[in-house]
């Protein structure tokens, strides 16, 4: 039956999908910390896998809704550019995972154990800040979040300088080389993905403010 409620009214449903995908993404990031504890584990396996998989269905929940909804509570490219955001992180842990698993004989006893804990940081200061939505947060808290992001990505990249730099300093067969390196910058690409959905979320409260 057709709604005029549901026509015009703003739809508070959005808030619902963008804090599933943010608390998705947190998932994501602590199947990662179980799956590089234990590889072999089929149920850290699996549980990697269903996080991802729930992060996919709620990206295309949200695109299905706009299609479907004639007003919305923030502007409607807002929303597409932070579900956008938001699913870019997990895609980047899916690659890190995918490739820890295919190399992880010729990995064992490598220590990813300061990138994940920044990601860990970033994506719970993404969480807060995408929950903050609903109601209309001030400004300034906002930015303070964002900076947030923006000092754990600082701390991402010198990390990574100093990764770089022990790893070409080290005796290493040119396979591992290749292969640490490549998973040491998709943890700094997840990290940095973080900064870029908070900064959607901080201009998107800047555009309401």
């Amino acid at each position: 039956m057709f709604s005029l409620q549901r026509l015009l009214g703003k739809d508070e449903k959005f808030f619902d999908f963008l804090e599933d995908s943010a608390q998705q993404v947190c998932n994501n990031v602590h199947a990662l910390i179980l799956l590089i504890k234990d590889p072999d584990s089929a149920n850290a396996l699996a549980d990697f896998k269903e996080a991802r998989r729930k992060g996919r269905r709620i990206t295309e929940d949200i695109d299905e809704h706009l299609c479907k909804t004639f007003v919305t509570p923030i502007e409607r490219e807002d929303i597409e550019s932070l579900s956008d955001a938001l699913y870019k992180i997990p895609k980047m842990l899916e690659k890190f995972s995918e490739r820890f698993i295919l190399f992880y004989e010729p990995l064992q006893g490598q220590d990813f154990s300061r990138q994940i804990s920044i990601l860990k940081q970033a994506t719970e200061t993404l969480l807060q800040m995408v929950r903050s939505l609903r109601q209309n947060p001030k400004l300034d808290k906002i930015k303070d979040q964002r900076d947030r992001l923006h000092e754990l990505e600082g701390d991402a990249d010198r990390l990574m300088l100093d990764l770089l730099c022990s790893l070409y300093n080290c005796k290493h067969e040119m396979l591992e080389l290749i292969i640490l390196r490549d998973l040491y910058e998709l943890l700094e690409k997840a990290i940095d993905r973080c900064r870029d959905a908070g900064k959607v979320v901080f201009q998107i409260v800047l555009k309401n403010s």
